[in-house]
Formats: C-alpha cells, structure tokens, sequence
C-alpha cells in the first residue's frame, strides 16, 4: 500500500468527471488499498480515486475505525428521500475547510464490490451524506459547488488565508 498524493483545490482534475470501473482485477484493489491508506494519512473518512487524479468510479469510507472501510465500485444513487439533513462537510483535496449543507437523510444506492458483485441497499444519516459527497465527487461536482456563491467565496476566502 502507497500513500497517494491527493489533488488540491483548485486543481481541474477535481471538476472532471470519472468513466465506470470495468475491470475488476488486482489493480483494482491495489488502488482501493492505496486509497485507503491515503485517506487515512490525510486524515479522512472518505476518499475517491478522483482525488488523486484517477478518474474511474472508486469510493473508500472509513466512517470509523471500529466498522472497517467500506468499498464502492460504480457506485449510483437510485432513490433520494424527501427528508433533509445539515451536515458539516469538507475534502481531503481542501484540508481544514468546512460548511454545512442540506442533502436528502436517506437514499437508496447501487454498486458493485471489488470483485464486481453488484449490491443495492438504503443508507440514512451520516452515512448517506458521505456517499452523496463522494458521488458528486465521482461526477466532477467538488463540494463547494453545493454552496451559494457567498458561502462559496467566504469558504474559499477563508482556506486561501490559511494555506
């Protein structure tokens, strides 16, 4: 395992959209692993391969220690609740910068493994924000883009006087 050298903002890469996994072999998980240890050393609980300027559909959480990572392959939301939650949000690709945003509480997700098992399954809460951020991310939709432009510059404003 490697740790990866993570894109920052406002790099392009972190506008780009990524292409499908279509092959499921050891590169594959050799990636995901070195995802893994790079969100780790950033420090995170989620990453994508887009973040280190792979652009194929990888997600890696890690909501904590104790549940494990979580691999996501491909990953597409197929249902969104109608409920919201605010929630603190930010990137590894812009460490120390935060604001809230309002997302749907609850979807439904489908995705395939490392291995190319295809899963669906509903997720609430802390859970769903994550993976709704780390979607957009997979889609070229950086996190601050959610944002209204106030609050987009301000955050923007705020991590350029610190970096």
């Amino acid at each position: 395992m490697a740790v990866l050298k993570i894109l920052r903002y406002p790099d392009p890469g972190l506008s780009q959209p990524c292409k499908a996994v279509e092959r499921f072999d050891d590169a594959l998980r050799g990636l995901a692993d070195d995802l893994l240890e790079t969100m780790r050393a950033a420090p995170g609980v989620g990453i994508t391969a887009a973040h280190v300027g792979v652009y194929t559909r990888l997600v890696v959480l890690e909501l904590s220690a104790s549940a494990g990572p979580l691999f996501y392959v491909n990953p597409e939301i197929v249902e969104t609740g109608t409920q919201t939650i605010i929630h603190t949000e930010g990137s590894v690709s812009m460490p120390g910068a935060t604001e809230e945003i309002e997302r749907p509480a609850k979807i439904r997700m489908r995705w395939q493994d490392l291995s190319g098992g295809v899963h669906e399954d509903d997720f609430t809460g802390f859970h769903a924000v994550c993976l709704q951020h780390e979607i957009d991310q997979l889609d070229g939709l950086f996190w601050l883009r959610r944002l209204s432009r106030i609050k987009r510059d301000r955050v923007i404003k705020r991590w350029q006087k610190s970096h």
